[in-house]
């Protein structure tokens, strides 16, 4: 049975890394060979070839559940109701909308959409049922080396298309629905209550969390505490807080049957315990983890009712089959691997060992063991692991789980009773949550709290599993140490940083906007760092510091920052907050003046490992456009360059073309002000003489970027050229002979993309 379900589980893996699915016939020919193998009796091969068959199709419903191509960019009416809860920042609220059968019937759409929908006068609410007008797109993400995968994630959500709102005609609210007859208009309601008790407090955003699984509020400081003190799990409805509320719930209902004596006790308490986590799954929404836990905790109380003897390692195996039925795509979430994999480390450490250990070191060792035996799946997902969370989870563990959990959850009941009473609760969860945040942040605080890598290559991840379980093993099993040289492929993992002479630049794909990241063997410079959509989100913190701790840099040594658009400087904060920055170029120093920055100017000029860098506009009071003041830099290796040049417009260049002549010769250009026409003028291409254009722009952006007239004159010019919001990021690597090119989509490309 184990080894028969992980070959189902590994066929379901194999398929997500295909970058296309196979048509029909190959369908046909798994579901001949999956008969055939069960004829047979090859269990293991039958398996796992179900395991194919089964991703397969359920991949093909979902991308077949997408918006159509030729509706992109049209103005759509169609009517539908508001999903899940709303979230809002300054300037917009996001959402996401079942499309009516009437509307998917008119033009074909997906099930489910995600909205935004900016300055809207009125309030969006679950449950909601409207008629609006939109615009919309296909599935559409940055890739970036080491960033989140937003295509993917809006794969897995089942979201088939993304688009705003629009103002005009203006959007019609149909009918709104009783606040009890929606699970979401009840955690809607459960979260404007709590925004009411907790007004002012910086907490609000994790008790929300725990209380109805909305992690919105949640502050970039606090995700970095909790990141660094391994204790992020605590943020959410988790399988050890329902766990929790029907363990109490069983032991309260196994009780009270007793005293009553009713019959088959053990069944009631199954009973009661499933159906409070049924309650508290639907207060987190029903969000993944929760439908994890909830699966486990079914087939657990299902044996109990049944008065089986289930092993935990049958359960386990069944809760991920069930898992997996449902939801084959879940195999790409870290946390299916994490949740599954951290019961199984608890399970394997503690039990059927020689001696019993004493409560506190049994608490203890649940703890490091855990945090030992998940750091290669954190690793491999977010390239972080903490070193003292086996200490901050034997803290915070018992002070969240076994209190302010708790607190949370009669908090909510007592709004029932007593609005008054549910302040006065949730006001003292706040109370505790200061003290416990006090505590974390100075943990956060030490050195070495955390440490960061490089990603671990794939085939690295199941040696290291194998060496934590190795490792993990009972004391009287030889050889132990085998476990450490299992693990090194994990740890030694060679980085391809650039020789002497040599220079690599990765054009990241931060949307419309720029942010470029140039490496020499020793040194690194990032030029702009994309814009800022919000106080909680930017290029800055979501797509450059992931890419740099993707390459192992700690360290920039210099950060340009060319002009003063928010395309350009918008992230800037955030790099400079979040790693050591040793200087500052910049064409407006006087909007980060507390960071003692340099005003950049022509004649600028350093060299690292033999790689020259030359700042080559603008010259101070020449031009009056912001764009045209953008600072312009050039990049050289022995044999190949390239040429940054910000926003600058044709009367910079055309100052260029007359100043520098035949030095502005670069082999690849960033096109300037990301491909606009009153950009790239031909006497500019003509002495640039690139042989490749690489132009930052936003996917389906607003401006049609690249200009068509643009793309002409590089046309013309006998310049090949590639796009970000095609290519996702791009990395080029300036060689002393030659450079090469190499897009992210193209190389990291899978099926959903």
């Amino acid at each position: 049975m184990f080894l028969s379900a992980l070959s189902f589980v590994a066929g379901i893996i194999v398929v997500q890394q295909f970058s296309e699915l196979p048509g029909n016939y190959l369908i046909i020919f798994l579901a001949v060979s999956a008969c055939g193998l069960a004829l047979f009796r090859i269990r293991r091969l039958m398996f796992f070839t179900i395991g194919l068959l089964w991703a397969i199709i359920f991949a093909s419903i979902r991308l077949a559940d997408s918006l159509p191509e030729h509706l992109e960019g049209q103005h759509l009416q169609i009517k539908g109701q508001v999903i899940g809860l709303p979230q809002y920042d300054d300037r917009r609220v996001r959402f996401d909308f079942a499309v009516s059968q009437e509307s998917k019937s008119n033009y074909h759409m997906p099930n489910k959409i995600r909205l935004s929908w900016f300055s809207p006068k009125q309030q969006i609410s679950p449950g909601q049922y409207w008629q609006m007008t939109v615009k919309l797109k296909r599935p559409h993400g940055r890739l970036n080396p080491g960033g989140f995968d937003y295509e993917r994630w809006l794969f897995m959500q089942n979201i088939g298309a993304t688009g705003y709102v629009r103002n005009s005609p203006e959007p019609l609210l149909v009918l709104t629905i009783p606040v009890w007859q929606s699970f979401s208009a009840i955690r809607q309601s459960i979260a404007n209550q709590l925004t009411v008790f907790l007004d002012r407090s910086d907490n609000i955003g994790l008790i929300k969390a725990l209380t109805i699984g909305e992690r919105q509020g949640i502050s970039q400081k606090q995700w970095d505490v909790f990141r660094k003190t391994g204790t992020v799990h605590l943020l959410a409805i988790s399988g050890l807080h329902i766990g929790l509320i029907s363990g109490l719930m069983y032991f309260m209902a196994f009780k009270i049957a007793i005293k009553f004596s009713v019959a088959s006790p053990q069944k009631i308490a199954a009973i009661s315990a499933m159906t409070m986590g049924v309650f508290y799954s639907a207060l987190a929404g029903f969000s993944v983890p929760t439908q994890r836990s909830l699966i486990m905790l079914t087939i657990v109380m299902s044996a109990i009712t049944l008065q089986r003897n289930t092993s935990v390692k049958n359960i386990l195996i069944l809760a991920m089959l069930a898992v997996l039925m449902i939801d084959p795509l879940a195999v790409l979430s870290a946390g299916f691997w994490l949740s599954f994999l951290a019961v199984a480390i608890i399970v394997y450490s503690l039990a059927g060992r020689l001696g019993k250990a004493g409560y506190w070191s049994g608490a203890f060792k649940i703890h490091w063991v855990t945090a030992f035996g998940l750091s290669p799946i954190l690793l491999f997902y977010f390239q972080q692991v903490s070193i003292i969370a086996p200490l901050a989870n034997f803290i915070a563990v018992p002070i969240v789980s076994l209190l302010i959990v708790p607190l949370c959850f009669a908090g909510v009941l007592s709004m029932l009773v007593s609005v008054d009473l549910a302040a006065v609760i949730f006001q003292l969860i706040d109370k505790i949550l200061q003290g416990l945040w006090l505590t974390l942040s100075a943990m956060a605080e030490l050195p070495f709290a955390s440490v960061a890598a490089v990603p671990p290559p794939f085939y690295a991840m199941p040696f290291a599993l194998l060496g934590v379980f190795v490792l993990l093993s009972p004391r009287g099993i030889p050889a132990r140490w085998l476990g450490c040289v299992l693990l090194l492929p994990l740890l030694v993992v060679k980085q391809d940083k650039p020789q002497i002479g040599e220079a690599k630049m990765t054009l990241l794909d931060v949307g419309q906007g720029l942010s470029a990241v140039i490496q020499t063997a020793k040194h690194t410079l990032v030029f702009d760092t994309g814009a800022k959509y919000s106080e909680q989100f930017d290029m800055g913190s979501s797509v450059v510091m992931p890419f740099l701790q993707h390459e192992g840099i700690e360290q920039v040594d210099v950060l340009v920052i060319s002009h003063a658009d928010n395309d350009h400087i918008g992230g800037a904060k955030s790099v400079i907050d979040q790693t050591e920055v040793q200087k500052i170029l910049t064409s407006v120093p006087e909007l980060l003046d507390q960071y003692q920055p340099i005003q950049c100017k022509a004649g600028q000029s350093w060299v690292w490992d033999q790689v020259v860098f030359e700042i080559i506009s603008p010259v101070l009071d020449t031009f009056n456009s912001e764009n045209n003041n953008s600072c312009v830099l050039k990049v050289s290796s022995k044999k190949s360059s390239v040429l940054l040049t910000g926003d600058i417009e044709q009367e910079a260049e055309t100052w260029l073309v007359e100043q520098e002549g035949i030095w502005l010769k670069a082999d690849i250009l960033i096109a300037p002000h990301h491909g606009s026409k009153t950009s790239s003028s031909m006497p500019f291409l003509k002495r640039v003489k690139p042989s490749v254009v690489l132009i930052p722009a936003g996917y389906k952006n607003r401006f049609s970027f690249p200009h068509d007239e643009v793309v002409k004159r590089y046309e013309a010019i006998d310049a090949s050229w590639m796009s970000t919001s095609e290519e996702g990021a791009i990395t080029a690597e300036l060689k002393n002979n030659h450079f090469t090119l190499e897009s992210v989509r193209l190389k990291n490309k899978r099926y959903w993309n």
